[in-house]
């Protein structure tokens, strides 16, 4: 995948989520989450995504 075809990926992640209520934000991202780890076929490569991208994010 190159960097236009990640820009344009986060353009339409960014829109889609600016498009929400913000109460319905995390329903989408947790349905988009499951949805492309679907599509990857793989449960144990989707974890370690869920945790990679955990990374740098402050926890509450």
């Amino acid at each position: 995948m190159t960097q236009d075809d990640l820009e344009t990926l986060y353009e339409a992640l960014a829109e889609s989520l600016d498009s929400l209520p913000a109460e319905a934000r995390e329903l989408y991202l947790a349905k988009l989450a499951l949805a492309l780890a679907e599509t990857l076929e793989n449960a144990p490569r989707a974890l370690e995504i869920i945790a990679e991208c955990r990374t740098g994010i402050a926890s509450t």
